[in-house]
């Protein structure tokens, strides 16, 4: 059950308040959630402009979905969400909204809802007295299982989940942040322009012996500095980016490529190709004003580390931010103060006890050798950043194979540095293998002999969140074996399928994605249809194709009784103006391939819900009582018999 509410707290502004709340034993997922996410679409118009994105104000529930290998955020009572708006006039006027989410019941059994709501935008300049509307409608269909989201028109101003920057993100998401930045703070410590800066930083605090009082206040307020000067920069990142950029920061392809190129930079510099510095002045200037000492002194001194060590902190830094940017406002903060912390530690310890100098290894080639490792490291996790611009757009230049090949030459290559096998301009004699690097090599060159059978097929669900989705894969040695196993019977297809090129059936089988398509080929073949409503974001599918599908029993019955027609009512593929259509359930007009089979399954099946199997005849009879999520083989072996039984007693 949804309700709103209006308030004005500015002048000009108004901010609008949903309340979302459940029923029993029910649960709905959050803006957040990285599969099905909650949107909100705003109709534009003239009265007024939606000011930034919405924001989700009660903290979700966080589970991690190890099969679609994504945290999913939901709510099993109520949740609140604000987004402020710019009146644009001082008349009053309704703003209408559409919310799409995903609601589940206990036992996992999943639907897709969609309310409407008409909020009543009254300015204060009117002298009308503002009423709360609240909407009561039960939206809540057939409680069948999991559903992907139906996303919405893209003709309408679209509030994404990504859009939110959530200011309450789980803290274990923002203690995982944080221990990576820290532990990339310690790693910055270890390269040749940061670690030499050590002996540096003790001789300074060392010159008030007569103190010591003083000096390790002083160190303190170093120390202290240090993680001032950086969570100030993750801050302003969070301002300026973190929010209202997120979307634009994760989706689009010019900020992923941008960020690519970045990546591959970096790891250029840490290669020694070139180095990143700050114009000398800025460094002289904050230098000469370290020189005075005191708390000011202890300041500059501080940010006089803070730009010498940028050539090699930068990328680092830029990393994190890059990899934070695009979530939630508190994450650059977080990581910023994870860095900055363990970049601050060793530096202010050493401050406070300079004799623990003599104990420091000697600078040498080995400082030299981090900066190496981290380039290589820098350019493997760039390719991230090119793949997901790469899946989006459906440009093909970065399918599964191509990433594993270059992250397996990569990660060599790195094994072979390590090995002393490799060496770079700025290298020095390598004269024996100590332990430490041998073992990294070690783990380097197991890395590498896990991702090869990759290249013809094998999962590694290690890196199942890291790489391209295995249909992706143009060579699969274990989809030949299927698609060449002998079950018998003709399973060719009419023609070639619509949207064959980007859509896909699991390992296996052959079918199409356009129901009009198959359902021609069906009576062209005399076989029954099988239609399959899934969606991209389906966990349950997955589970189904998993368990289901992939035992013989079924891949020979599929293969040789039925058309198969997989259905995505999630895809976004925009359908040419000829396809339209205006739909008898909600009166809208369908626009892209996952509305449109999203709508066929409303007004034809009313129901919502994916997995669901349907088995239909030539004139489009339902030959058995639909399927849902079920992960009983028998169950649905006895189903697709039931099916080809029925249709060989209506038309044969």
């Amino acid at each position: 059950k949804w309700s709103t509410s209006v308030t004005y707290a500015e002048e000009g502004t108004a901010e609008i308040t949903f309340v979302a709340t459940t029923v029993p034993k029910w649960h709905f997922y959050s803006l957040q959630d990285e599969m099905n996410p909650m949107t909100f679409t705003f109709t534009p118009g003239p009265e007024y402009k939606t000011e930034g994105s919405i924001k989700e104000k009660t903290k979700p529930i966080k589970e991690f979905d190890d099969l679609m290998g994504a945290n999913r955020y939901f709510y099993e009572k109520s949740a609140k969400y604000v987004q402020k708006i710019r009146l644009n006039t001082t008349k009053p006027f309704s703003v209408k909204v559409t919310a799409e989410y995903q609601s589940c019941f206990e036992d996992g059994k999943c639907v897709m809802e969609e309310e409407d709501m008409v909020i009543k935008i009254v300015p204060p300049a009117t002298n009308v007295v503002q009423d709360t509307v609240v909407v009561t409608p039960d939206t809540m269909v057939q409680s069948v299982p999991d559903t992907a989201v139906v996303n919405p028109d893209t003709t309408v101003a679209v509030v994404k989940a990504s859009d939110t920057g959530n200011p309450l993100s789980e803290d274990d998401s923002l203690w995982w942040l944080f221990i990576i930045a820290f532990l990339s703070g310690l790693a910055a410590i270890l390269t040749p322009c940061v670690f030499p800066m050590i002996p540096m930083t003790v001789s300074f605090f060392m010159h008030n012996t007569e103190n010591k009082k003083k000096a390790r206040f002083e160190a303190i307020v170093y120390g202290l500095s240090i993680i001032t000067i950086y969570t100030v920069i993750g801050t302003i990142v969070a301002v300026t980016l973190g929010a209202n950029f997120a979307n634009f920061l994760s989706t689009h392809w010019i900020p992923n490529v941008l960020f690519f190129l970045i990546f591959v930079i970096f790891a250029f510099s840490f290669f020694g190709m070139f180095e990143i510095t700050l114009p000398s002045w800025m460094i002289s200037k904050t230098d000469s004003k370290a020189e005075k000492g005191g708390i000011s002194g202890a300041f500059f001194m501080a940010f006089t580390l803070v730009l010498v060590s940028f050539s090699c902190t930068g990328p680092i830094v830029g990393a994190i931010l890059v990899k934070s940017a695009g979530g939630a406002v508190l994450e650059p903060i977080i990581g910023m103060l994870g860095f900055s912390l363990a970049f601050a530690i060793p530096f202010t310890l050493f401050a406070f006890f300079p004799s623990w100098l003599s104990n420091l290894p000697k600078s040498g080639g080995w400082l030299n050798a981090v900066k190496v490792v981290l380039g290589f490291l820098e350019l493997a996790l760039g390719l991230k950043f090119l793949s997901i611009a790469d899946q989006t757009y459906h440009w093909g230049i970065l399918d599964r194979e191509v990433y594993l090949a270059l992250w397996i030459v990569i990660f060599t290559l790195m094994g072979f540095y390590l090995l002393g096998k490799l060496k770079f301009a700025h290298d020095s004699e390598l004269k024996y293998l100590g332990v430490p690097r041998l073992m990294l090599a070690i783990i380097t060159f197991s890395f590498v002999v896990y991702m090869i059978p990759g290249m013809w097929g094998a999962p590694l669900r290690m890196l199942s969140g890291y790489i391209p989705p295995q249909n992706s894969l143009d060579f699969d040695i274990a989809k030949i074996v299927r698609d060449n196993a002998s079950v018998g019977g003709d399973n060719e297809l009419c023609e070639k399928p619509r949207y064959g090129d980007f859509l896909h059936l699991p390992p296996g089988y052959e079918g199409f994605f356009d129901y009009e398509q198959a359902l021609e080929c069906a009576k062209k073949q005399n076989k029954p249809l099988f239609i399959d409503f899934t969606g991209h974001g389906c966990t349950n599918c997955r589970e189904m194709e998993a368990v289901v599908w992939s035992d013989p029993a079924v891949l020979e019955r599929l293969k040789n009784d039925y058309v198969i027609a997989a259905l995505y009512v999630d895809d976004k593929t925009p359908l040419p103006e000829s396809e339209w259509i205006t739909s008898t359930y909600d009166g809208k007009v369908k626009k892209t391939l996952g509305k449109k089979n999203a709508d066929l399954q409303i007004t034809r099946l009313n129901n919502n819900a994916q997995p669901f199997y349907v088995l239909v005849g030539k004139d489009e009879r339902v030959l058995a009582w639909p399927y849902g999520y079920d992960r009983s083989v028998e169950k649905f072996v006895d189903f697709l018999d039931r099916g080809k039984k029925k249709y060989a007693e209506l038309y044969r």
